[in-house]
């Protein structure tokens, strides 16, 4: 039972890249990859110019925050030392 497994999982990968490469070395697809490369010009222009333009809608969001220095002008000294010293 085992081999026949093995033997069928082996079938189904060779096929698969069979697949793969049959279709990749088509003139179908080749041909398609020809024509996209020489029109790529064209084509981004044409989806270029149908991106919608969005208009700046910030004007005086952001304002400043000095709550920070408000903060260090009334905080404590720090004692990190006193913390060390021998008591």
């Amino acid at each position: 039972m085992y081999k026949i497994f093995q033997f069928l999982s082996i079938i189904i990968i060779i096929l698969f890249i069979f697949n793969i490469f049959k279709y990749y070395l088509s003139s179908k697809n080749i041909s398609n990859k020809n024509f996209t490369r020489s029109n790529i010009d064209q084509i981004l222009k044409k989806k270029i110019k149908e991106l919608p333009i969005l208009y700046n809608d910030t004007n005086n969001v952001i304002q400043f925050n000095d709550t920070f220095e408000i903060e260090t002008k009334s905080e404590k000294k720090r004692s990190f030392w006193n913390l060390l010293k021998n008591k």
